[in-house]
């Protein structure tokens, strides 16, 4: 959600700029602006509405040109998308660009206006630009100014402040919003998101809560949330340089639903020895703290929280502990009761989403023995604030509809809960040996579902005028059905609802008629013959039915009814092998539909706000 980048160099910055905000799209965005800095010491400042293309188009027509520049890409909050609510925002002298949302803001405001400040936008961004330019007047410093500023904000920010008349430097300031600074040869960087500067380094510094840093062309100076000088780790990265690259694929989607197999197999290695879990490769003192697990307790948001609801089912049929899963947004505004020896897992992609995030904070200070993340990003605030982290390796994901970080999560969950079965018993070395295998064929299973492409292509044409679908599924395959509504309605904007299927007779089968298109996930299992009865009731009202099933559930195509028969996998590692096809099928709807399949509207990839 919003993307910064910032450069201080010798060389002109304005085209670094532009690639960083280019490798930022994926986050989501509506407009995008670029501020840079020239020799004669004048700042010039390009806005626009729309992709960082018309940007770029704008600079290329008119260059800038200095050493010292930022730019941002803006998801909005406060203001519609337009060219005056575009960040950067000015003050005099100043200029400011920030992700999160400042709470106060609205305070603030109404006092630097008492001041004389005069407001040109409708944002919360504003106010910081005026908030700095006035306590630069009594300030002997720019990073005094802002030191001065930030503890005046609430809410969540990640902000970058360059002073027109100090030129090589530039103030960064966190709380809540990730940022990262860039090291270079006589240059450094800053940004929202590592990913952004891979052209121009590898070696990053990831600010903590309440940092401000300056930033210099041979210096970075970071100090904490009580001004004292610091020290922060520079690490290595180790990213995919080739992320951004989509290959044969026409979508970042499509490209990473095909990188499934191998995301898996990533996911998988090192974590399986001698046919049995490595749980030292879950954390060196997995064992110490899984050994003493009654309790777990999942916190997600999104297509996280639907892992975390298909491992609900895993941890008490598999692993024998009682689990609850809550909505990260909802978990830290509620009081709640802390189980004895109850184990926090919070699910995310990003590893900074915002709810995510403060609910572990809470969770810290509330009695849980411990608290564990699952992610992808090694360098996310969850991972370097939880006791310890278990990493999906999904690699880079750039379509703002997760795909390969919900079937890795979920391959590490039943990793997990294999572990922790074990562990107290409720796992048997058998089972174990079984359930690993399982895994271990996985991969090959989904290339065998990725050959059913065409298939779906073809069967998507039915929604090509639908406005409403219904998906069905029981057991664990009601989150998978939950995931495969998100997804379409995420890409297609199709108003899509999943429901476990008994409970179709309380209330949906009213929806039911020959224009309610109905998906139902029907592997041969225990509830099969419950499923069954649950398509006639569908089937008696006129419902037209697409079916996902496996060779063994008996099902024929008919008028209304049309099946997708799969190969039969193993009942534990089913729900992963089913998201995949339900996953093409929301993506070829969206291709009929003609949307934006990689960034959907008014949607981001890592929401780091409320």
């Amino acid at each position: 959600m919003c993307g910064i980048v910032g450069a201080v160099a010798q060389r002109d910055v304005v085209e670094i700029l532009i690639d960083g905000l280019h490798r930022l799209e994926y986050r989501g965005y509506d407009s995008a602006g670029v501020a840079v800095l020239g020799e004669d010491k004048t700042m010039q400042i390009v806005r626009r509405v729309g992709k960082v293309k018309s940007l770029e188009q704008a600079v290329n027509a008119k260059p800038l040109l200095g050493g010292t520049g930022i730019a941002h890409t803006r998801w909005a909050t406060h203001g519609e998308p337009s060219e005056i609510n575009a960040h950067p925002h000015r003050s005099g002298h100043i200029a400011v660009v920030h992700n999160g949302i400042i709470e106060n803001y609205q305070e603030l405001k109404e006092q630097l206006q008492t001041r004389g400040y005069m407001f040109q936008s409708q944002t919360d961004t504003e106010v910081i630009a005026h908030l700095v330019e006035w306590e630069l007047r009594s300030a002997k410093t720019l990073l005094e100014a802002v030191q001065k500023a930030v503890v005046q904000l609430r809410g969540a920010y990640g902000t970058v402040v360059m002073n027109e008349q100090d030129p090589e430097r530039l103030i960064v300031a966190r709380s809540g919003s990730p940022l990262v600074i860039g090291y270079g040869v006589g240059e450094n960087f800053l940004a929202s998101d590592p990913l952004a500067l891979l052209s121009v380094t590898r070696r990053f510094t990831y600010l903590e809560e309440g940092d401000v840093a300056e930033i210099t062309r041979r210096t970075v100076s970071i100090f904490n949330r009580v001004g004292e000088p610091v020290e922060r780790e520079i690490h290595e990265g180790n990213f995919e340089a080739d992320a951004a690259d989509k290959g044969q694929y026409r979508h970042y989607m499509q490209k990473e639903i095909f990188e499934q197999p191998v995301a898996i197999i990533n996911t998988l290695d090192g974590r399986i020895k001698d046919g049995k879990v490595d749980i030292q490769s879950i954390a060196p003192n997995a064992v110490e703290i899984l050994s003493n697990v009654q309790h777990v307790q999942i916190v997600a948001c999104g297509t996280s929280y639907n892992a975390g609801m298909v491992a609900r089912y895993w941890f008490e049929s598999i692993a024998g502990v009682s689990c609850d899963v809550e909505i990260a947004s909802e978990f830290r505004y509620r009081k709640f009761v802390t189980r004895p020896n109850s184990l926090l897992i919070t699910l995310s992609q990003s590893g900074e989403t915002a709810d995510t995030l403060a609910a572990l904070r809470l969770a810290k200070e509330s009695g849980y023995m411990a608290a564990m993340t699952i992610c992808n990003v090694a360098s996310s605030s969850l991972v370097r604030e939880s006791d310890f982290a278990f990493m999906t390796k999904a690699g880079v994901e750039i379509g703002v509809a997760s795909t390969k970080a919900f079937t890795t999560q979920l391959t590490c969950l039943l990793l997990l809960n294999v572990a922790l079965g074990r562990l107290n018993g409720h796992v048997s070395e058998e089972q174990e040996h079984h359930i690993v295998q399982a895994l271990q064929r996985l991969p090959t299973q989904i290339e065998s579902a990725l050959v059913f492409d065409k298939q779906i292509e073809k069967l998507s044409e039915d929604f090509a005028d639908k406005h409403h679908t219904l998906f069905l599924g029981r057991g664990e395959y009601y989150p998978i059905a939950m995931e495969s509504a998100l997804k379409l309605k995420e890409i297609s904007y199709i108003h899509a609802e999943a429901y476990a299927a008994g409970e179709l007779k309380h209330g949906p089968l009213a929806l039911i008629d020959s224009e309610m298109p109905v998906v139902v996930v029907a592997p041969e299992n225990d509830l099969l013959e419950k499923v069954k009865s649950n398509i006639e009731e569908v089937r008696a009202r006129g419902g037209q039915l697409y079916v996902f099933a496996d060779n063994d559930a008996g099902f024929e195509n008919a008028t209304g009814f049309k099946t997708i028969v799969l190969p039969k996998v193993d009942e534990v590692t089913a729900p992963i092998f089913y998201t995949v096809p339900l996953q093409l099928l929301s993506y070829h709807i969206a291709i009929i539909k003609g949307t934006d399949v990689d960034q959907p509207r008014n949607l981001a990839k890592a929401v780091t706000v409320e």
